[in-house]
């Protein structure tokens, strides 16, 4: 049996490589996210199956959208992890 060598990092160092091997293999394997996304896929993100009830977090400006022709609407993804974050509750 070979001997183990045990390797120790700080948790920043291994937070901050682990972000570039993970952005090493989207660029490798030409993966990007978009930041305009489908209906579905923004129902999904918001775990909803009402497009009402998209329909009406869209009206009311608590998520950001684009609408480049009339029947494409697209949302943008950054205002809808917002939305989340913001109405996120902190454990006691």
């Amino acid at each position: 049996m070979k001997d183990s060598e045990v390797i120790c990092i700080e948790s920043l160092a291994l937070q901050m490589l682990v972000d570039r091997v993970v952005n090493y293999l989207k660029e490798q394997h030409s993966i990007y996210e978009n930041k305009w996304i489908t209906t579905d896929q923004a129902m999904c993100q918001l775990n909803i199956t009402s497009k009402t009830t998209l329909q009406k977090l869209r009206d009311q400006g608590k998520i950001r959208f684009t609408q480049p022709m009339k029947k494409n609407v697209l949302y943008d993804r950054d205002s809808i992890l917002e939305y989340l974050e913001n109405h996120s509750k902190n454990t006691f």
